[in-house]
């Protein structure tokens, strides 16, 4: 009884979204079902309630702030035409099809993730592949794929937790999650190449799919193996940028970079703002051993709105103000509700149930794993999360299987961050980030979106398995 109460909020919440209930319903459920296995079966005592409270509702604060800012920087760049023009700038280094949005998923999204986190590379991808000619609902597919390189998103807190609730090194984890990922980078290039490209241009899209998502395993564990984990990410998608920029310069025979439109430099300087402010201030607290209250001052939950007052020289105008709070109170509710059913799963003790009544298989685990942290990153679109939930127990089963911690922990760690993609309040603002017709197309978007990551986590279970 307590294994199928432990699994009915997530049961619950897969079958609602897959009969194309609304993301906020199925949630609404999803907690609802949580709050009623704890009181059947997973008691909670008043004390672990105000710990986990005091723990997770600043977490929750921030990622709804990081949300709203992310949203408002959007609309304030689109209102504008920044984002044209940059996608102008972009498309005319690389043209339409597989290059371009390459460049976007294996570059510019995981860039902007790895400095910011939260989902917030999306804000900045989607407004770019909106230009590439693509169908609304492709568009929000693709983008949400460049959400590939999550490990290392806001400089590695996910990973991080994995590493210290299994007792390995940050780097040695770290630089396992990148062989690892070799599997989300090829598969999200192949079919991002495969949706941009034209029929007849798809097998030579596909085979660039392949190669820039392996030159992206190669940049990323490189700069791991260097530098350490929590600049990989950036780095190695910095590398990517400049790589398919290279590329697309190249063949078009180009000695320079066409002239960027005004509107579009001051884009890229609010983007500049942002990304130095969230490095610059972050550092600056880690140097000089600033308490942990301190951490609000390098969030991007402020340095998204300072970016989108710096860019605007002003108040935004109302009309972003007016749109971008309207697409908030849509996306907002969804992800604060997943993250609460994750932290109920997490501190009641039903993530641990589920875990354990898997691991009862034996060496059989060791296919279902990978599964067990897809589900954490689904459930609360957070690779944090995801670890805070099932990193403790899945290194302990690990153990007790008597396998390599290093590469199980690896594994586990990049299916719980691919699920974020697919997680229901990150396909709702991709779906509000996309042309409106998406949001007509969510069910297809979360179906699609869904079944490619199921697939790398399944290669990776195999992967598992042989290991």
């Amino acid at each position: 009884m307590t294994l199928f109460l432990s699994a009915l909020p997530v049961l619950a919440v897969i079958i609602a979204l897959l009969l194309g209930m609304r993301s906020l319903h199925a949630a609404i459920a999803g907690v609802l079902l949580s709050v009623l296995a704890i009181a059947l079966a997973f008691p909670l005592s008043a004390d672990a309630a105000w710990r986990a409270a005091a723990q997770w509702l600043p977490v929750l604060v921030e990622v709804l702030m990081i949300v709203g800012g992310g949203l408002l920087l959007s609309e304030v760049l689109r209102e504008a035409g920044a984002q044209k023009a940059l996608a102008q700038w972009i498309l005319g280094q690389t043209g339409n099809g597989a290059a371009a949005v390459l460049l976007v998923v294996h570059g510019v999204t995981p860039f902007a993730e790895s400095l910011t986190g939260f989902g917030i590379g999306i804000t900045i991808g989607i407004p770019l592949l909106v230009h590439c000619g693509l169908s609304a609902r492709k568009v929000a597919v693709i983008g949400l794929l460049g959400l590939c390189a999550v490990p290392w998103g806001s400089m590695g807190p996910g990973t991080l937790i994995a590493a210290t609730m299994a007792g390995l090194s940050l780097d040695a984890l770290g630089l396992a999650s990148a062989y690892v990922s070799v599997i989300p980078f090829v598969v999200t290039g192949v079919v991002a190449a495969w949706l941009a490209s034209p029929v007849g241009e798809r097998a030579a899209g596909v085979w660039l799919g392949v190669v820039s998502g392996l030159l992206l395993t190669l940049a990323v564990s490189f700069f791991n193996a260097t530098v350490g984990t929590a600049p990989a990410g950036a780095l190695g998608a910095l590398a990517m940028i400049a790589l398919h920029l290279w590329r697309g310069r190249r063949k078009a025979h180009a000695a320079a970079l066409p002239p960027l439109a005004p509107v579009g430099q001051r884009a890229l300087a609010a983007y500049g703002v942002l990304l130095a402010g969230v490095l610059i201030v972050g550092l600056a607290g880690r140097w000089l051993h600033l308490p942990p209250q301190w951490h609000v001052l390098a969030s991007p939950a402020l340095w998204l709105f300072i970016a989108a007052l710096y860019f605007s020289r002003a108040m935004p105008p109302a009309a972003s103000l007016r749109t971008a709070f309207r697409s908030w109170t849509q996306v907002a509710p969804v992800t604060g509700l997943f993250i609460a059913m994750g932290v109920l799963m997490a501190v009641s003790g039903m993530a641990t149930q589920l875990a354990h009544a898997l691991a009862a298989g034996g060496r059989w685990y060791l296919f279902a794993a990978p599964f067990v942290g897809a589900l954490g990153g689904f459930v609360t679109g957070s690779n944090t999360g995801a670890n805070a939930m099932f990193a403790a127990t899945q290194a302990e089963i690990a153990q007790a299987l008597n396998v390599q911690v290093l590469p199980f922990m690896a594994v586990h760690n990049v299916s719980a961050a691919l699920l974020l993609m697919a997680s229901p309040g990150k396909i709702e603002m991709a779906c509000h980030l996309a042309p409106a017709q998406a949001v007509l197309h969510r069910r297809w978007i979360q179906v699609m979106v869904l079944a490619i990551d199921l697939f790398a986590v399944t290669l990776m279970a195999m992967i598992n398995l042989f290991l």
